[in-house]
Parts: structure tokens; sequence; C-alpha cells
């Protein structure tokens, strides 16, 4: 389980040294073009995914961040009793570290700081972070490992019997 939360860890870091970088250095909605398709830009989300509640009165801060612990606690357990199925265990660290680096935000700053702008033919993907991508690939792997064909594993009343 340690190798599981030391990778959530190392995500967490990434994640909040990206998001001091792009607030020391950039003013809110600055916009900087890097290539054809994507800016950074400082945005403060105080709402859930695609702002999800970002205009709500306020409220909506406790509610996530509870839910952010909730779930973490409850994803802690489920590496401690599962480490050894490895793409299942990678999934969850994966969504751990996306879940602690927002609510990390949520606490310090009241809003997450998202700065990844995707773009083409004028239509804009609502701004991310390095939590919220970790999220992303942590939630695909969740659904390829349930997805995927498993391999029968011995039970333990089965190895006995050999």
């Amino acid at each position: 389980m340690r190798k599981w939360l030391m990778l959530s860890a190392l995500i967490v870091v990434a994640d909040q040294v990206t998001k001091y970088a792009v607030v020391q250095y950039f003013a809110a909605n600055q916009a900087v073009a890097l290539t054809p398709f994507l800016n950074l830009v400082l945005v403060y989300n105080p709402g859930a995914a695609f702002s999800f509640l970002s205009q709500a009165a306020g409220w909506q801060r406790a509610f996530f961040i509870v839910i952010a612990m909730v779930a973490s606690g409850w994803i802690v357990f489920l590496l401690r009793k599962y480490p050894h199925q490895r793409v299942f265990a990678l999934a969850l660290a994966l969504v751990l570290a996306g879940a602690v680096g927002n609510v990390i935000d949520r606490i310090f700053i009241g809003a997450v700081v998202d700065f990844v702008d995707l773009h083409a033919l004028g239509y804009h993907w609502p701004a991310f972070n390095v939590a919220d991508s970790s999220i992303t690939c942590g939630a695909a792997l969740l659904i390829w490992d349930a997805l995927r064909p498993k391999r029968n594993i011995p039970s333990a009343a089965q190895t006995q019997r050999r």
C-alpha cells in the first residue's frame, strides 16, 4: 500500500507546484497561448467539474471538502484491502491524488486553481489542472479494470486442496 500512497503524494506535489507557479506568474483569466489548441490561463473554480455549482452561495465549498475527505478515506481503505490488484490500486492512487490536490485548494484558497485550457474551432474545454487529469485517468482505469476479463485466481480453499 505504501507505494500507492507515495505515488499519490508525488502527484499531489506536482499538482500543488504547478498551481503555485501559475498563481505566482499569471493574473486571473490571463491566457498565454502555448500551441494553436492549448493555453495556460489562471481560473479559480469554486464549483466542481465543469464549474458545477460554481454560482452557489458558498455552501458548496464545505460540501465538496466533505465529499473529498470521505472519498479519500474510502480510497485508502480500498488500497489497504486490495494493494496487489495493480490496475485497481493504480486507479485508486490517481483518484486519491486528484481529490487531495483539489481539496487542498478548497481549504486554503476557497476554490480550485485551474490552468490548462484546451480549445479547438472556437470551443474551449473547461479549464483543468494536474489533479483533475489524475482523477480522469484514474476513473478511466477503474472502468477499464471493471470491464476487462479477470484471470482465475484460486481461492485459499482451492490452494489448500492442491
